[in-house]
């Protein structure tokens, strides 16, 4: 009988003409691009080099506290090296934009879309420390599309999201092959690239 009335009192409040519904708050936020970057290592057997790319976004989508929505772009321009003398960068530079790796003249930049973001209790070893998050979605680099997915540790915190990550890149999964062949011995570059990504926005107080 309890449970019978438990039950009707819920269906009164839920189709009287007074009851209006919980609707969670959508919020976007906004990048910073002073504190947002992907840092990129790349190496051979023998060497490593690593710079970084800018990133933009035009909103990151909250709802109650979660991340559910965003594109990320990524202006191949934008690459960097942090290690080699500045006579030397642009020769590394200048090949990594060319067909042989971005082709920045066809492809001059690389989206990643937001699909799904879910809690991640146990992170995997080399997982960001304080990784609580498994971000995916889909990675578009050379024309060609292909989900990603990766660990990181996402905060939310005086209207600021924080997102942070540590994972490796398969470049030969998007058809950047060069080099990628083992049996070359000295010109031998591996296929898995580490990432590094670091992203800050802050909510957009316009809507």
């Amino acid at each position: 009988m309890f449970k019978l009335l438990i039950a009707f009192a819920l269906a009164w409040t839920i189709f009287s003409p007074s009851y209006q519904p919980v609707i969670l708050q959508p919020y976007s936020y906004t990048l910073i691009p002073d504190s947002s970057v992907i840092e990129w290592k790349g190496a051979s057997p023998k060497v490593s080099h690593h710079g970084t790319f800018a990133v933009t976004s035009q909103g990151i989508h909250v709802v109650d506290g979660q991340v559910v929505g965003g594109t990320f772009r990524i202006p191949i321009e934008s690459i960097r090296n942090i290690d080699l003398p500045k006579t030397i960068k642009p020769v590394l530079l200048k090949h990594l934009k060319s067909k042989d790796f971005f082709n920045i003249a066809l492809y001059p930049e690389a989206t990643f879309t937001l699909t799904e973001i879910t809690p991640l209790p146990n992170p995997a070893d080399g997982a960001i420390a304080g990784a609580n998050q498994m971000v995916s979605g889909n990675f578009t680099l050379l024309g060609q599309t292909h989900p990603l997915s990766f660990p990181a540790n996402i905060t939310l915190a005086d209207n600021r999201l924080t997102v942070e990550s540590l994972f490796t890149l398969d470049r030969t999964k998007w058809g950047m092959t060069h080099a990628a062949d083992p049996s070359l011995g000295n010109r031998y570059i591996l296929p898995e690239v580490d990432i590094h990504l670091k992203v800050q926005a802050r909510i957009n107080h316009e809507e």
